[in-house]
Protein backbone atom coordinates (compact mmCIF):
# COMPACT_ATOMS: atom_id res chain seq x y z
CA UNK A 1 0.00 0.00 0.00
CA UNK A 2 1.25 3.46 -0.86
CA UNK A 3 2.39 5.85 1.84
CA UNK A 4 2.21 9.65 1.85
CA UNK A 5 3.47 12.32 4.23
CA UNK A 6 0.87 14.38 6.03
CA UNK A 7 1.64 17.70 7.67
CA UNK A 8 0.09 18.12 11.10
CA UNK A 9 0.87 21.02 13.46
CA UNK A 10 4.24 21.57 11.84
CA UNK A 11 5.27 17.92 11.93
CA UNK A 12 5.00 15.08 9.48
CA UNK A 13 3.59 11.63 9.98
CA UNK A 14 3.31 8.69 7.66
CA UNK A 15 -0.19 7.46 6.85
CA UNK A 16 -1.41 4.79 4.52
CA UNK A 17 -2.85 5.78 1.19
CA UNK A 18 -4.53 4.12 -1.76
CA UNK A 19 -4.97 4.98 -5.42
CA UNK A 20 -7.83 4.79 -7.87
CA UNK A 21 -9.06 2.69 -9.54
CA UNK A 22 -9.91 0.15 -6.84
CA UNK A 23 -10.21 -2.65 -9.42
CA UNK A 24 -9.08 -2.80 -13.05
CA UNK A 25 -12.71 -3.08 -14.17
CA UNK A 26 -16.15 -2.89 -12.62
CA UNK A 27 -19.15 -0.80 -13.64
CA UNK A 28 -22.04 0.24 -11.39
CA UNK A 29 -20.19 -0.20 -8.07
CA UNK A 30 -22.21 -0.65 -4.88
CA UNK A 31 -21.24 -1.29 -1.28
CA UNK A 32 -22.88 -1.63 2.11
CA UNK A 33 -21.33 -1.69 5.59
CA UNK A 34 -22.33 -4.25 8.19
CA UNK A 35 -20.67 -5.89 11.17
CA UNK A 36 -17.26 -4.35 10.57
CA UNK A 37 -17.14 -5.32 6.90
CA UNK A 38 -17.89 -3.71 3.57
CA UNK A 39 -19.77 -5.87 1.08
CA UNK A 40 -19.20 -4.77 -2.49
CA UNK A 41 -20.64 -5.72 -5.88
CA UNK A 42 -20.65 -4.46 -9.47
CA UNK A 43 -22.05 -5.50 -12.84
CA UNK A 44 -20.52 -8.67 -14.27
CA UNK A 45 -23.16 -9.39 -16.90
CA UNK A 46 -23.62 -13.09 -16.24
CA UNK A 47 -23.70 -13.58 -12.45
CA UNK A 48 -23.73 -11.78 -9.13
CA UNK A 49 -20.39 -11.56 -7.35
CA UNK A 50 -19.79 -10.21 -3.85
CA UNK A 51 -16.56 -8.95 -2.28
CA UNK A 52 -16.06 -8.82 1.51
CA UNK A 53 -13.42 -6.64 3.16
CA UNK A 54 -12.82 -4.54 6.31
CA UNK A 55 -11.43 -1.80 4.04
CA UNK A 56 -13.42 -0.95 0.90
CA UNK A 57 -10.43 0.68 -0.82
CA UNK A 58 -8.55 -2.64 -0.70
CA UNK A 59 -10.88 -4.54 -3.03
CA UNK A 60 -7.97 -6.03 -4.96
CA UNK A 61 -7.14 -8.26 -1.97
CA UNK A 62 -10.70 -8.77 -0.70
CA UNK A 63 -12.48 -12.09 -0.38
CA UNK A 64 -14.53 -12.62 -3.54
CA UNK A 65 -17.31 -15.08 -4.34
CA UNK A 66 -19.88 -15.69 -7.06
CA UNK A 67 -23.02 -16.01 -4.93
CA UNK A 68 -25.63 -16.55 -7.65
CA UNK A 69 -25.73 -17.54 -11.30
CA UNK A 70 -29.10 -17.41 -13.09
CA UNK A 71 -30.53 -20.57 -14.62
CA UNK A 72 -30.39 -20.67 -18.43
CA UNK A 73 -33.26 -19.85 -20.77
CA UNK A 74 -35.25 -17.55 -18.51
CA UNK A 75 -36.29 -13.91 -18.79
CA UNK A 76 -33.50 -13.08 -16.32
CA UNK A 77 -30.64 -15.27 -17.59
CA UNK A 78 -28.59 -12.59 -19.36
CA UNK A 79 -27.29 -9.02 -19.15
CA UNK A 80 -27.34 -8.83 -15.35
CA UNK A 81 -26.79 -5.16 -14.51
CA UNK A 82 -26.28 -2.99 -11.44
CA UNK A 83 -26.72 -5.42 -8.53
CA UNK A 84 -27.32 -3.89 -5.11
CA UNK A 85 -27.14 -5.61 -1.71
CA UNK A 86 -29.48 -4.42 1.05
CA UNK A 87 -30.19 -5.59 4.60
CA UNK A 88 -33.91 -5.37 5.37
CA UNK A 89 -35.57 -6.86 8.48
CA UNK A 90 -32.46 -8.93 9.23
CA UNK A 91 -32.39 -10.55 5.80
CA UNK A 92 -30.19 -9.82 2.80
CA UNK A 93 -31.71 -8.82 -0.53
CA UNK A 94 -29.92 -8.56 -3.88
CA UNK A 95 -31.66 -6.42 -6.48
CA UNK A 96 -30.55 -6.59 -10.11
CA UNK A 97 -31.78 -6.00 -13.65
CA UNK A 98 -31.68 -8.76 -16.28
CA UNK A 99 -33.22 -9.98 -19.51
CA UNK A 100 -33.28 -12.95 -21.89
CA UNK A 101 -30.74 -11.42 -24.27
CA UNK A 102 -33.17 -8.83 -25.62
CA UNK A 103 -32.64 -5.44 -23.96
CA UNK A 104 -36.33 -4.57 -24.43
CA UNK A 105 -37.09 -7.25 -21.85
CA UNK A 106 -34.96 -5.81 -19.02
CA UNK A 107 -36.79 -5.93 -15.70
CA UNK A 108 -35.86 -5.81 -11.99
CA UNK A 109 -35.51 -8.97 -9.90
CA UNK A 110 -34.59 -9.75 -6.30
CA UNK A 111 -32.94 -12.55 -4.32
CA UNK A 112 -33.22 -13.25 -0.57
CA UNK A 113 -30.74 -14.73 1.91
CA UNK A 114 -31.36 -15.22 5.64
CA UNK A 115 -27.70 -15.95 6.46
CA UNK A 116 -25.83 -13.51 8.70
CA UNK A 117 -23.09 -13.33 6.08
CA UNK A 118 -24.31 -12.71 2.49
CA UNK A 119 -21.37 -14.71 1.12
CA UNK A 120 -22.77 -17.74 2.95
CA UNK A 121 -26.15 -19.43 3.06
CA UNK A 122 -28.55 -19.86 0.14
CA UNK A 123 -29.85 -17.15 -2.18
CA UNK A 124 -33.52 -17.69 -2.98
CA UNK A 125 -35.02 -16.16 -6.12
CA UNK A 126 -38.05 -14.12 -5.01
CA UNK A 127 -39.07 -12.98 -8.48
CA UNK A 128 -39.66 -9.84 -10.49
CA UNK A 129 -40.27 -6.52 -8.73
CA UNK A 130 -42.57 -4.41 -10.88
CA UNK A 131 -45.50 -2.03 -10.66
CA UNK A 132 -48.71 -2.69 -12.60
CA UNK A 133 -47.34 -1.16 -15.83
CA UNK A 134 -44.44 -3.66 -15.91
CA UNK A 135 -42.38 -1.44 -18.24
CA UNK A 136 -38.64 -1.73 -19.02
CA UNK A 137 -36.72 -1.18 -15.78
CA UNK A 138 -33.11 -1.23 -14.54
CA UNK A 139 -30.92 0.17 -11.73
CA UNK A 140 -33.12 -0.53 -8.72
CA UNK A 141 -32.24 0.82 -5.30
CA UNK A 142 -34.28 0.75 -2.10
CA UNK A 143 -34.39 2.93 1.00
CA UNK A 144 -36.50 3.46 4.12
CA UNK A 145 -37.94 6.84 5.06
CA UNK A 146 -40.09 7.26 8.17
CA UNK A 147 -40.70 3.52 8.34
CA UNK A 148 -41.79 3.17 4.70
CA UNK A 149 -39.77 1.10 2.23
CA UNK A 150 -39.38 2.62 -1.24
CA UNK A 151 -37.82 1.52 -4.52
CA UNK A 152 -36.31 3.92 -7.04
CA UNK A 153 -35.23 2.88 -10.54
CA UNK A 154 -34.65 3.92 -14.14
CA UNK A 155 -37.28 2.99 -16.68
CA UNK A 156 -39.28 3.75 -19.78
CA UNK A 157 -42.53 5.66 -19.72
CA UNK A 158 -43.87 3.44 -22.51
CA UNK A 159 -42.81 0.44 -24.56
CA UNK A 160 -40.27 2.14 -26.84
CA UNK A 161 -36.63 2.91 -26.10
CA UNK A 162 -36.50 6.67 -26.48
CA UNK A 163 -35.80 7.99 -22.99
CA UNK A 164 -34.92 6.77 -19.51
CA UNK A 165 -36.62 8.40 -16.52
CA UNK A 166 -36.39 8.03 -12.74
CA UNK A 167 -39.36 6.38 -11.02
CA UNK A 168 -40.32 5.75 -7.40
CA UNK A 169 -42.86 3.45 -5.75
CA UNK A 170 -43.68 2.22 -2.28
CA UNK A 171 -42.89 -1.39 -1.44
CA UNK A 172 -45.22 -3.63 0.57
CA UNK A 173 -42.24 -5.89 1.26
CA UNK A 174 -38.79 -6.19 -0.35
CA UNK A 175 -40.20 -8.00 -3.41
CA UNK A 176 -43.67 -6.44 -3.87
CA UNK A 177 -44.58 -2.98 -5.17
CA UNK A 178 -47.42 -1.29 -3.30
CA UNK A 179 -49.40 1.01 -5.57
CA UNK A 180 -48.49 2.88 -8.73
CA UNK A 181 -45.12 4.21 -9.81
CA UNK A 182 -44.44 7.94 -9.95
CA UNK A 183 -42.01 9.65 -12.34
CA UNK A 184 -39.66 11.93 -10.41
CA UNK A 185 -37.20 13.00 -13.08
CA UNK A 186 -36.67 13.00 -16.82
CA UNK A 187 -33.94 14.60 -18.94
CA UNK A 188 -34.54 18.34 -19.25
CA UNK A 189 -31.08 19.95 -19.32
CA UNK A 190 -28.53 19.70 -22.11
CA UNK A 191 -26.04 17.86 -19.90
CA UNK A 192 -28.63 15.07 -19.48
CA UNK A 193 -28.93 14.56 -23.24
CA UNK A 194 -25.38 13.93 -24.49
CA UNK A 195 -25.10 11.10 -26.99
CA UNK A 196 -26.08 10.19 -30.52
CA UNK A 197 -29.30 8.36 -31.24
CA UNK A 198 -28.03 7.51 -34.70
CA UNK A 199 -24.79 5.89 -33.54
CA UNK A 200 -25.67 2.23 -34.10
CA UNK A 201 -22.53 1.03 -32.32
CA UNK A 202 -23.99 2.19 -29.01
CA UNK A 203 -27.29 1.72 -27.15
CA UNK A 204 -30.03 3.52 -29.12
CA UNK A 205 -31.03 6.14 -26.59
CA UNK A 206 -29.62 9.50 -25.56
CA UNK A 207 -32.00 11.17 -23.10
CA UNK A 208 -30.94 9.33 -19.97
CA UNK A 209 -31.64 9.53 -16.24
CA UNK A 210 -30.47 6.30 -14.56
CA UNK A 211 -28.63 4.80 -11.58
CA UNK A 212 -30.64 6.57 -8.83
CA UNK A 213 -29.15 6.44 -5.32
CA UNK A 214 -30.47 7.94 -2.09
CA UNK A 215 -28.23 10.03 0.17
CA UNK A 216 -29.51 11.20 3.56
CA UNK A 217 -28.08 14.10 5.57
CA UNK A 218 -30.01 15.27 8.61
CA UNK A 219 -33.60 15.75 7.46
CA UNK A 220 -32.55 16.24 3.83
CA UNK A 221 -32.83 13.61 1.12
CA UNK A 222 -30.77 13.74 -2.05
CA UNK A 223 -31.50 11.50 -5.00
CA UNK A 224 -28.25 11.31 -6.96
CA UNK A 225 -28.63 9.95 -10.48
CA UNK A 226 -26.55 9.45 -13.64
CA UNK A 227 -27.34 11.38 -16.81
CA UNK A 228 -26.51 11.25 -20.54
CA UNK A 229 -25.41 8.21 -22.50
CA UNK A 230 -23.00 6.00 -20.56
CA UNK A 231 -21.01 5.61 -23.78
CA UNK A 232 -20.14 9.34 -23.79
CA UNK A 233 -17.39 11.10 -21.86
CA UNK A 234 -20.14 13.40 -20.52
CA UNK A 235 -21.83 10.80 -18.32
CA UNK A 236 -22.34 12.75 -15.07
CA UNK A 237 -24.24 12.88 -11.79
CA UNK A 238 -27.35 14.99 -11.25
CA UNK A 239 -29.29 15.63 -8.06
CA UNK A 240 -32.88 15.91 -6.81
CA UNK A 241 -33.43 17.35 -3.33
CA UNK A 242 -36.23 17.20 -0.78
CA UNK A 243 -36.79 16.73 2.97
CA UNK A 244 -37.87 13.58 4.78
CA UNK A 245 -41.28 15.02 5.74
CA UNK A 246 -42.39 15.59 2.14
CA UNK A 247 -44.63 13.27 0.13
CA UNK A 248 -41.89 11.47 -1.77
CA UNK A 249 -44.13 10.12 -4.55
CA UNK A 250 -45.04 13.65 -5.67
CA UNK A 251 -42.49 15.03 -8.18
CA UNK A 252 -43.35 18.54 -6.99
CA UNK A 253 -41.72 17.61 -3.66
CA UNK A 254 -38.35 17.34 -5.39
CA UNK A 255 -36.10 20.09 -6.74
CA UNK A 256 -33.69 19.27 -9.56
CA UNK A 257 -30.26 20.92 -9.62
CA UNK A 258 -29.66 22.83 -12.85
CA UNK A 259 -26.03 21.68 -13.13
CA UNK A 260 -24.36 18.29 -12.68
CA UNK A 261 -22.98 17.73 -9.18
CA UNK A 262 -20.12 15.48 -10.35
CA UNK A 263 -18.70 15.21 -13.86
CA UNK A 264 -15.67 14.32 -15.97
CA UNK A 265 -12.33 16.04 -15.39
CA UNK A 266 -10.25 16.01 -18.61
CA UNK A 267 -7.45 17.83 -16.76
CA UNK A 268 -7.30 14.91 -14.30
CA UNK A 269 -7.79 12.26 -16.94
CA UNK A 270 -11.10 10.98 -15.59
CA UNK A 271 -14.10 10.57 -17.90
CA UNK A 272 -17.70 9.34 -17.83
CA UNK A 273 -18.11 9.56 -14.05
CA UNK A 274 -21.31 7.92 -12.89
CA UNK A 275 -23.44 5.19 -11.34
CA UNK A 276 -22.34 5.76 -7.78
CA UNK A 277 -23.06 4.68 -4.24
CA UNK A 278 -22.00 6.04 -0.84
CA UNK A 279 -20.29 4.80 2.29
CA UNK A 280 -18.96 6.00 5.64
CA UNK A 281 -15.38 5.60 6.78
CA UNK A 282 -14.82 2.78 9.31
CA UNK A 283 -14.97 5.27 12.19
CA UNK A 284 -18.13 6.88 10.79
CA UNK A 285 -16.57 10.34 10.60
CA UNK A 286 -16.13 10.72 6.84
CA UNK A 287 -18.49 10.50 3.87
CA UNK A 288 -17.25 8.86 0.68
CA UNK A 289 -18.56 8.42 -2.84
CA UNK A 290 -17.95 5.22 -4.79
CA UNK A 291 -18.34 5.58 -8.57
CA UNK A 292 -17.13 4.24 -11.90
CA UNK A 293 -15.19 6.15 -14.55
CA UNK A 294 -12.93 5.76 -17.55
CA UNK A 295 -9.24 6.72 -17.66
CA UNK A 296 -9.26 7.96 -21.25
CA UNK A 297 -11.75 9.66 -23.57
CA UNK A 298 -13.89 7.57 -25.86
CA UNK A 299 -13.74 4.33 -23.85
CA UNK A 300 -17.53 4.02 -23.71
CA UNK A 301 -19.66 1.59 -21.68
CA UNK A 302 -17.39 -1.44 -21.70
CA UNK A 303 -14.94 -3.07 -19.34
CA UNK A 304 -12.70 0.01 -19.22
CA UNK A 305 -15.04 1.44 -16.60
CA UNK A 306 -13.46 0.97 -13.17
CA UNK A 307 -14.58 1.61 -9.57
CA UNK A 308 -13.11 4.60 -7.71
CA UNK A 309 -13.59 6.20 -4.30
CA UNK A 310 -13.01 9.64 -2.82
CA UNK A 311 -14.12 11.60 0.20
CA UNK A 312 -16.77 14.30 -0.12
CA UNK A 313 -17.91 17.13 2.14
CA UNK A 314 -21.04 19.17 2.79
CA UNK A 315 -21.83 22.72 1.75
CA UNK A 316 -23.16 25.29 4.22
CA UNK A 317 -26.68 24.81 2.81
CA UNK A 318 -26.54 21.09 3.64
CA UNK A 319 -26.02 19.86 0.07
CA UNK A 320 -23.21 17.44 -0.79
CA UNK A 321 -19.99 18.71 -2.37
CA UNK A 322 -18.42 15.90 -4.38
CA UNK A 323 -15.58 18.01 -5.74
CA UNK A 324 -13.82 16.85 -8.91
CA UNK A 325 -12.65 13.31 -9.76
CA UNK A 326 -9.20 12.52 -8.39
CA UNK A 327 -6.50 11.57 -10.88
CA UNK A 328 -5.78 7.93 -11.58
CA UNK A 329 -2.90 6.65 -9.41
CA UNK A 330 -2.82 9.82 -7.26
CA UNK A 331 -2.33 8.89 -3.57
CA UNK A 332 -5.44 9.40 -1.44
CA UNK A 333 -5.42 9.05 2.33
CA UNK A 334 -7.27 5.96 3.55
CA UNK A 335 -10.76 6.47 5.01
CA UNK A 336 -10.42 7.47 8.65
CA UNK A 337 -10.40 4.53 11.05
CA UNK A 338 -8.97 2.13 8.46
CA UNK A 339 -6.51 -0.47 9.73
Amino acid sequence: MSVVLLSAAGSYAQRKAFTNPLLPSGADPWCIQHGGYYYYTNSTGDNITLWKTPNIVELKTAQKKVVWTPPPNTMYSKELWAPELHLINKKWYLYFAADDGNNDHHRIYVLENSSADPLQGKWIFKGKVADSTDKWAIDASVFINRGQLYMIWSGWDGDVNGEQDIFIAKLKNPWTVDGERSKLSYPTFGWEKNGDLHDTSNPPHVNVNEGPEMLKHGNKLFLIYSASGCWTDYYALGMLSTTDDEYLLDPISWKKSAQPVFKQSPENGVYATGHNSFFKSPDGKQDWILYHANSAPGQGCGKDRSPRAQQFTWNTDGTPNFGIPVKTNEPILMPSGSN
